[in-house]
C-alpha cells in the first residue's frame, strides 16, 4: 500500500503552477485597470486569500488522493511547496513585465512613492526627499524584490500551511 502513496511534490508542483498562473492573471487585471502601482491593503488581502485558497485546495486534493489522510508534515511540504512554485512563476512574469512589457515600471513606481511621501510629509526638505528616494532605489531592485518576496512567501505560506494543516490533518490509524 505504501507504493500507492501520492507524492507531496507533485501536488506542490501542480497547485504551485495554478497559484502562479492565478497570480499572473491578477497582475494582468491590475495592469489593464491601470492599478499596477497600487499598494493598498486590499490588494495584499486579495493575494493572501488567493494563496490560502490554492494551498487549501492542494491539501484537500492530496488528502483525497491519500485515502482521506493528511499528516501535518505533508501539509507543510505541500503548502510551502505550492507557495514557492507560485512565487517563482509570478516572479518570472514580474521580471518579464518590468524588463519587456513596461521598462519604465521601476522609475514610475519610485515617482509614485516619492509623490505619496511628499503628500504625507509636506514639510520634508529636498535633501530628505532625495535621501528617501535613494533608499527606495536600493530596496526596489530586482534582487531585493526577489529576496524580500521569497522570504515573505515562505513566511506567509508556513503560517497558512500550519493553520490549514492543523485543521485538515487526519493521521492514519496505527495497526
Amino acid at each position: 500500500m505504501e507504493e500507492n502513496k501520492p507524492k507531496t511534490g507533485s501536488f506542490a508542483l501542480k497547485f504551485g503552477g495554478i497559484l502562479g498562473l492565478v497570480g499572473i492573471v491578477f497582475a494582468v487585471m491590475l495592469y489593464l485597470a491601470g492599478m499596477q502601482y497600487e499598494q493598498g491593503w486590499q490588494i495584499s488581502v486579495i493575494n493572501v486569500i488567493i494563496t490560502i485558497g490554492v494551498i487549501t485546495w492542494g491539501m484537500f486534493e492530496f488528502r483525497k488522493a491519500n485515502n482521506g489522510y493528511l499528516k501535518l508534515g505533508e501539509a507543510m511540504k505541500i503548502g510551502i511547496g505550492i507557495a514557492l512554485i507560485g512565487f517563482i512563476i509570478s516572479m518570472a512574469y514580474q521580471m518579464i513585465f518590468i524588463y519587456v512589457i513596461e521598462p519604465d515600471f521601476m522609475t514610475n513606481v519610485l515617482e509614485v512613492r516619492k509623490n505619496e511621501m511628499i503628500a504625507k510629509n509636506p514639510n520634508m526638505t529636498q535633501e530628505q526627499v532625495d535621501q528617501s528616494v535613494e533608499m527606495m532605489k536600493k530596496f526596489s531592485g530586482p534582487g531585493m524584490m526577489l529576496a524580500f518576496g521569497a522570504i515573505g512567501s515562505i513566511f506567509i505560506s508556513a503560517i497558512i500551511s500550519l493553520i490549514t494543516g492543523l485543521i485538515l490533518k487526519k493521521d492514519e490509524p496505527a495497526y
